[in-house]
């Protein structure tokens, strides 16, 4: 299974998301390699912990300078081996592989998805990738980028027959976050019109579209009951949010899972372990969420066309 993770803005939680969902995939047995495609700020590294690599790889042996063809083999790295987090680092024996395949420090956007030298090297590293490891998540640049583009060239269906590629796209809870999320999906130059020009059929690309909502405040009948007009004002806007939700094609329907707002990712963006949690400095909700997203990504029936 090849996963691409995309949102329209900045900010919304895609890479730490998508790192702690490939971590919660490990722990379930499911071997997982993690690239970094986003060219503007390679920082995979340093969610993972491993200094390293932090702010991406020496320029040369990361993932930017195998698409340009400087290199043959972009970096790969264990992350429970080489982390720096002992916690982490103590689950080397539990669950499946995860790797992370950095991109340059300082890599940049400087390619072109009309290169089909690097679409080719794309396409080759992840059939590769896909053949050795169960899920590849591909953390892409936000917005209607570059590594977008390459990504829904390199994985066009005449060229990739029969492999599953999935596509998620990322969102903050807030009609702001809503409205970027359907334009990048369903507007001008988007997921469905780009991949409409490159052969997709746009119901066959649709069905492989989930969404996240992340940071999402907890809303519950307390509020109501507590009163007044502050508690009055966030239930109405939760319910006018999913409605609009609704509207733009976001909706149940659409949706691989929610994250809750957590202190720890808002003060120091990492991978949330049982440990913290059992520490009390993490909230139980948050490790679920995780688990949940991790466990409707493999499961078959969530891409079930309906």
């Amino acid at each position: 299974m090849i996963v691409f993770a995309t949102s329209d803005k900045g900010g919304t939680g895609r890479s730490v998301t998508s790192c702690n969902l490939a971590y919660r995939l490990g722990l379930r047995g499911i071997s997982t390699a993690y690239l970094d495609f986003d060219f503007g700020s390679p920082t995979a590294g340093a969610l993972f912990e491993l200094s390293a690599v932090e702010r991406g790889t020496q320029p040369g042996s990361g993932l930017h300078s195998y698409l340009r063809g400087h290199n043959t083999l972009p970096q790969r790295i264990d992350v429970r081996a080489n982390t720096n987090r002992d916690a982490l680092r103590s689950q080397r024996s539990r669950g499946g592989k995860l790797v992370l395949l950095p991109g340059d420090e300082g890599g940049g956007e400087a390619m072109s998805a009309n290169d089909q030298h690097v679409v080719r090297r794309c396409r080759e590293l992840l059939l590769d990738l896909d053949s050795t490891y169960k899920v590849v998540i591909v953390d892409l640049s936000a917005g209607r980028s570059v590594a977008m583009q390459i990504a829904l060239e390199a994985t066009r269906p005449q060229d990739m027959p029969d492999k599953e590629v999935c596509w998620l796209v990322y969102h903050r809870w807030t009609r702001q976050h809503l409205m970027a999320a359907q334009g990048l999906v369903h507007g001008p130059k988007g997921l469905l019109k780009t991949g409409v020009e490159l052969g997709y059929a746009p119901d066959d690309l649709l069905a492989r579209i989930r969404f996240v909502r992340t940071a999402v405040p907890r809303v519950t009948d307390e509020h109501a009951a507590s009163g007044g007009p502050q508690a009055a004002w966030l239930l109405k806007q939760n319910d006018a949010l999913r409605s609009l939700a609704a509207e733009y094609r976001l909706g149940a329907g659409a949706l691989l899972g929610e994250t809750p707002v957590e202190p720890v990712l808002q003060w120091r963006e990492q991978i949330v372990l049982d440990a913290d949690v059992n520490a009390g400095i993490a909230n139980r909700a948050t490790v679920e969420a995780f688990e949940e997203l991790a466990r409707r990504l493999w499961d078959r029936a969530t891409w079930v066309r309906v």
